[in-house]
Parts: structure tokens; C-alpha cells; sequence
């Protein structure tokens, strides 16, 4: 436990180092972000920094590698999980940067990429002896194995999770901010389930993968908050797709992992909530021409709205910790 919370504050500091630095370099690059021309409220953001995801990236992984000890092959797929998805988010904000146009990869290509990455995270999860087909229901440490099914389900849960947090990312703090939440609490979780494991019958190798595991997730908690230092509101750089991607797929990658999936529902519920808003918003527009929100996702409806953008941060935030409250006391039933 001393090794995760130190984990949690190296990130945090080594962030608050990096993050000058990344800035200063990113507008000497001038790898600023275009705005969307129908977003008005944001138009005085226009050309602020990018590519802030490399702030949390750089601090996790370097934090990990320092505090890891014992069997880390799990943790170690998933914070490759992390730096993937990143990838694939820099390659789309390098695109918008250099045409200095909010439009990066194709859908196609960013699908490709995405499906790619989940489509080996899947068959790693099948063929891993600790997990294999096997996940718990949202509450006490009921166990069910799915069998192969395991496979097309984790890949369409990275599909929904990285997406979602990718439609998240909208407000200054608000991605980062219900991903430092839902970091925390999946780290939390991680915990109680090796607790749980354990007495089981599990052995020493599931305690260091698991303990491990969680030191990865209060990494990135350390290194997402050391981001919001510089990213909420009014932001000095933005995290891009290189962070918000990233993040979805570590968030997803924790809970996957530790056989915690169907908990993605209720911490993560705002990025799901995000998502929803934008696939009934299609949906309806298609169907009727006509909207049921003024703007998707939510929170620009919410700012169409009149409400602040600094309250809807909030709010968010506030729903995830209650969810993410209500998770652990899900897991001690």
C-alpha cells in the first residue's frame, strides 16, 4: 500500500515538472488546437496547446518503472494498453495539427486502430491464466465464466470505453478530472478484489500482478492530477486524443483485468452518459430531423443551456465520486 501511494505521488510530482516543459515545447511546435466552428462558447480557445496527454504518459510510465517490483506481466500489458491507445491519439492530433483543421484519422482509420488493439488485449485476457473467461457481477465477488465470449465482449467494451472518454473530453477539467476519479476507484477495486482472490486460494505471483496492477492505476491517477493542475479552467493545454484515448483504454484496460468490467457502468457512468447522449442524438436526427438536445454530447447541451462550464465540471465529477463510492461498497456486500 506505502509502494502505491508513493507511486501516486512521484506521478504527481514528475508531472508538475513535465507539464511546463510540454507546454513550452508544444507552442514552440505550434501544436495548437482548432476549435469546432459550431462550439461558440469556445471560440477564445481557440489555438491553446495540445497534446497534454504526453503529461500523464510520460509521468505513469516513468512512475511505474521506478515503484514495479514482483510479477508485473499483467501491469505491464496494460500500461502498453495506455501507451497504444496514446499512440493512436497523437497520430490524430498530429494530423489536426499539421492541417490546422479539427479533423485528424478517418473514423475508419481510428476504428482500425482501436479494434486492432482491443482484438490482442482480448486474446491476452483469454489465454491468461488468472482470468481466462472469467468475470464478477457488480456486486460482492460473485464469479461467472463466460468462456470464449470473453473475447468479442472486451472488444467491444474498449471500443465503448475509449470512445466514450474521447466524447468526454470537452470542457477544461472534465475528462481529466472523471478519469482521476475513476482511476482512483478502480485502484481501490483492484485492491479488494486481490484481497479477495486471495483468500481464495490464489497464490503470491496473483498478489504482486494485482498489487502491481493497482500501483499502475494510482500512477496515472498521480499524473492525471498533475495535468488538471494545468488543465482546468481557463486550460493552458488540452490533453487531445492522445490523452482522452489513452485514458479510456487504461480505465477499461484496470477493469478488465482484475475482473471488474461491469463496473465500467456505474464509475464511468459519464462517459457512458456521454456516449448515449451523442448515439440518441444521431439517432433521433436521422429518424425525425429534429434534435432532443441542443447540442451532443450533454455537456454542451448544458452550456447551451446557460449553465457555467466550471459547474458542469463539478457536477460531473461529483456524480463519479458517488458512483465510484458506491462501486467499493458494491464490492464489501
Amino acid at each position: 500500500m506505502i509502494q502505491i501511494l508513493w507511486g501516486f505521488l512521484f506521478s504527481f510530482l514528475a508531472g508538475c515538472v513535465f507539464a511546463p516543459v510540454i507546454i513550452t515545447l508544444v507552442k514552440k511546435l505550434k501544436a495548437k488546437q482548432t476549435i469546432l466552428h459550431y462550439v461558440e462558447a469556445h471560440k477564445q480557445k481557440q489555438g491553446t496547446p495540445t497534446l497534454g496527454g504526453l503529461i500523464f504518459l510520460l509521468s505513469t510510465t516513468v512512475a511505474f518503472f521506478v515503484f514495479s517490483n514482483g510479477q508485473a506481466q499483467i501491469a505491464i500489458v496494460a500500461l502498453a494498453v495506455f501507451l497504444c491507445y496514446g499512440l493512436l491519439g497523437f497520430l490524430d492530433d498530429f494530423i489536426k495539427v499539421k492541417t490546422h483543421k479539427n479533423l485528424g484519422l478517418r473514423a475508419y482509420q481510428k476504428i482500425i486502430g482501436q479494434v486492432g488493439i482491443a482484438v490482442l488485449i482480448a486474446w491476452f485476457v483469454y489465454e491468461n491464466q488468472y482470468m481466462g473467461g472469467s468475470m464478477f457481477l457488480p456486486w460482492g465477488f460473485t464469479m461467472v465464466d463466460i468462456g470464449w465470449v470473453i473475447i468479442p465482449f472486451v472488444i467491444f467494451t474498449f471500443l465503448a470505453m475509449t470512445n466514450s472518454a474521447n466524447l468526454t473530453d470537452g470542457l477544461d477539467g472534465l475528462a481529466g478530472g472523471v478519469s482521476f476519479v475513476s482511476l482512483i476507484g478502480f485502484t481501490v477495486i483492484i485492491l479488494l478484489t486481490k484481497d479477495f482472490l486471495l483468500t481464495m486460494g490464489y497464490g503470491i505471483e496473483y498478489s504482486q500482478e494485482m498489487e502491481n496492477l493497482a500501483l499502475l492505476g494510482a500512477c496515472a491517477g498521480g499524473g492525471v492530477l498533475a495535468f488538471l493542475c494545468f488543465n482546468a479552467y481557463p486550460a493552458k493545454i488540452f490533453m487531445g486524443d492522445t490523452g482522452s484515448l489513452a485514458l479510456g483504454g487504461l480505465i477499461c484496460a484496470l477493469a478488465v483485468f482484475c475482473g471488474q468490467t461491469l463496473f465500467l457502468i456505474l464509475i464511468c457512468i459519464m462517459f457512458v452518459v456521454s456516449a448515449i447522449s451523442v448515439c440518441l442524438q444521431v439517432g433521433y436526427y436521422k429518424l425525425t430531423k429534429k434534435r432532443i438536445f441542443l447540442m451532443a454530447p450533454l455537456h454542451h447541451h448544458f452550456e447551451q443551456k446557460g449553465v457555467n462550464e466550471t459547474k458542469i465540471v463539478a457536477i460531473y465529477i461529483i456524480i463519479t465520486i458517488i458512483a465510484s463510492v458506491i462501486a467499493v461498497l458494491l464490492c464489501l456486500i
